[in-house]
């Protein structure tokens, strides 16, 4: 039955999102549009910091790639000799922080240590073509300049952009700033008895995190980005509860009530534990919303397109 329901969802999300396939395919796409949501800019101190960082990390590889070049070229012609260092210094410069920023979603080794990444700035994880252009500009504005460049743009940039950000379209955040996660959200009245009868066990805490993320930046997000993530993001949340909204519910609508619901649930928990420990009788519903993995899926059929192009939440300037 499980697998059925669960096939019935993934078909209903095809169709809500034509062409968008399994919504697990989206979920790393989700997690990047949600986590900076909750993310400032790093300052010209820190992204230097990292940058030495990196600088060290690549420097040692340029010397092992000239040690390396001289041995190997030792009995190769100088053209043979001055490719292979060509070649070497380009892995260094250029290979390092393109294959670090790529596997990584946008953090190299000096990023790391840091907590800062890479991200559009839509929001959205760097790809490839943004790591491998912050790559190959960095060449220029910092390596073939010493950085004056670099440092020039950093400073001027409000948000401590440099060529290669604006080049790629990209933004370094801070991972670890402090979260806002005390927030409550109300109850819309027209959902609450829904909310009341719905099954939010298979909500895991990453997925109401992305949510309650998505809802405390909703004021200062452009129209198109409040349209764009709030689809996934319900969607992915619909794919953990049942039974489905009902038809014309909002993105936001709808994650707040599964936000509001999750926390009074949590609340009587908490409170029964309490009275346990005291030795009292529990409280009036003290069901406890337990957390699990996300389940796979989308909109069921009574609500394909509900958070889409037919439902309650319209995209811009339709």
């Amino acid at each position: 039955m499980r697998r059925a329901a669960a096939a019935t969802r993934r078909r209903a999300y095809t169709v809500a999102y034509p062409g968008g396939g399994h919504p697990h395919d989206q979920s790393s796409v989700v997690t990047g549009d949600a986590v900076v949501l909750d993310l400032r800019p790093a300052g010209f101190a820190t992204r230097m910091a990292a940058f030495l960082i990196d600088v060290a990390v690549q420097s040692a590889g340029l010397f092992a790639g000239t040690l390396l070049a001289s041995l190997v070229g030792s009995g190769l012609d100088p053209a043979a000799t001055a490719a292979v260092s060509l070649a070497l210094a380009v892995l260094a410069l250029v290979g390092y922080p393109t294959a670090m920023e790529s596997l990584t979603r946008g953090r190299s080794l000096g990023k790391m240590a840091l907590g800062l990444r890479v991200v559009g700035t839509d929001g959205s994880p760097e790809r490839f073509r943004q790591a491998l252009g912050r790559a190959l500009t960095a060449v220029v504005e910092i390596w073939l300049t010493s950085g004056v460049i670099a440092l020039i743009t950093s400073l001027v940039d409000r948000d401590g952009r440099r060529v290669g950000d604006f080049v790629a379209g990209t933004l370094v955040v801070h991972e670890r700033a402090a979260r806002r996660t005390e927030e409550s959200f109300a109850m819309p009245p027209h959902l609450a008895a829904w909310a009341q009868s719905a099954e939010l066990s298979q909500l895991s805490p990453e997925t109401a995190t992305m949510a309650r993320q998505y809802l405390l930046r909703f004021d200062e997000l452009a129209e198109e980005s409040r349209y764009r993530m709030g689809t996934r993001i319900a969607d992915l949340v619909a794919a953990a509860v049942s039974p489905l909204p009902p038809p014309g519910t909002t993105p936001p609508d709808f994650l707040r009530a599964v936000l509001a619901e999750r926390r009074k649930r949590e609340e009587e928990r908490l409170a029964l534990r309490h009275a346990e420990a005291q030795g009292g009788s529990p409280g009036p519903d003290g069901t406890p919303a337990e957390g699990g993995p996300p389940a796979g899926g989308g909109y069921g059929p009574a609500d394909s397109g509900a958070y889409g192009r037919n439902g309650g939440y319209p995209p811009p300037g339709a």
